[in-house]
């Protein structure tokens, strides 16, 4: 029943599914053995880990499996080489399938390919950047066949968050937002540290403290850094604050929102504010990037991260067939 096997190995998880021949979900399995921990030689057997019991036991019809994410970085199982987004005919998006590239397995049972990541330079297209990405433009693939003919910008929030424009259902440009790191540098490694905690938007002060923040960062983005300090002068000197796990929490949503404003404030600027932007990624993360998008006025939209890879590596396989 197996058809085939879609796998998004990411830098910290690798998630499998096993799918029929009409793509549906037959099995699925996980681990936390991403990209980051692993040697080159060690991939396939820790695919193996997850699929064995998948995989056919004669070895005359191999099962395929489609991989996106960091298995085809440089430091990955096997380099699946950047597409150009302005290079050929057509859409970046719609040229992915033509460009897999094959990783040589022990095992015959199984047959592997890596989708590749897309680049963009700077140029007459219009690029203000270099940039890269790896593993979202599955996701992508899989709004475009969900929603063919998409226009609008796509946010997929996480350690470095992209945005991407389209234009009837073709991808225009991106950028790449390391809002996700820069939040952890400072709430983990800098003066910070020492006056926050864990924020709940859910909380009425904190929600308020989150968005005040947004607005302030919008407002004047080249204030960040003072801003950035003065939570730590506002811990030490605000007798207003109270002092218990709540103040550390209404700090870390001023954090949250300062970092996240400073994003939106370069990620928005030429977005009109009736503009429909896509959230696609974990769902706590969107929740906080939707309510931060609401308050702007923009219209947005939710897509399943899940959805959209298995969706995305399903459009890519079929077009690599008919390719």
């Amino acid at each position: 029943m197996i058809a085939w096997i879609a796998v998004d190995w990411g830098s910290s998880n690798l998630r499998t599914w096993a799918l029929d021949a009409d793509d549906n979900v037959i099995a699925q399995a996980g681990s936390p053995r991403g990209m980051l921990g692993l040697a080159p030689d060690e991939f396939e057997g820790t695919l193996l880990e997850l699929i064995d019991e998948w995989l056919p036991e004669s070895v005359e019809a191999p099962l395929p499996a489609l991989i996106c994410g960091m298995a085809g970085a440089r430091q990955g199982w096997v380099e699946a080489a950047y597409l150009p987004l302005d290079e050929g005919p057509g859409d970046a998006l719609a040229r992915l399938g033509s460009r897999l590239t094959s990783a040589t397995t022990q095992d015959s049972r199984l047959q592997v390919q890596i989708v590749p990541g897309l680049c963009q330079h700077p140029g007459p297209s219009g690029h203000d950047a270099f940039d890269v990405m790896r593993g979202e433009e599955t996701q992508l693939a899989g709004l475009i066949a969900k929603r063919p003919g998409f226009s609008g910008a796509v946010c997929q929030p996480g350690t470095h968050s992209k945005w991407a424009r389209l234009g009837n259902g073709r991808i225009a440009s991106f950028d790449t937002f390391m809002s996700g790191e820069l939040y952890k540098l400072l709430r983990y490694d800098s003066v910070l540290k020492h006056s926050l905690r864990g924020d709940d938007l859910s909380d009425e002060a904190q929600r308020a403290a989150f968005l005040a923040a947004i607005d302030t960062a919008l407002a004047a983005p080249e204030r960040l850094s003072a801003e950035l300090f003065g939570i730590r002068a506002r811990d030490l000197l605000d007798t207003q604050l109270t002092q218990d796990e709540t103040r550390g929490a209404w700090l870390g949503a001023r954090l949250s929102g300062l970092v996240l404003g400073l994003e939106l404030a370069g990620a928005t600027a030429s977005l009109p504010t009736d503009s429909q932007i896509v959230l696609i990624g974990a769902d706590a993360l969107c929740q906080r990037y939707r309510i931060a998008l609401e308050h702007l006025g923009f219209t947005v939209g939710l897509e399943a991260n899940e959805e959209m890879i298995l969706t995305g590596l399903g459009h890519i396989r079929h077009a690599a067939a008919t390719s």
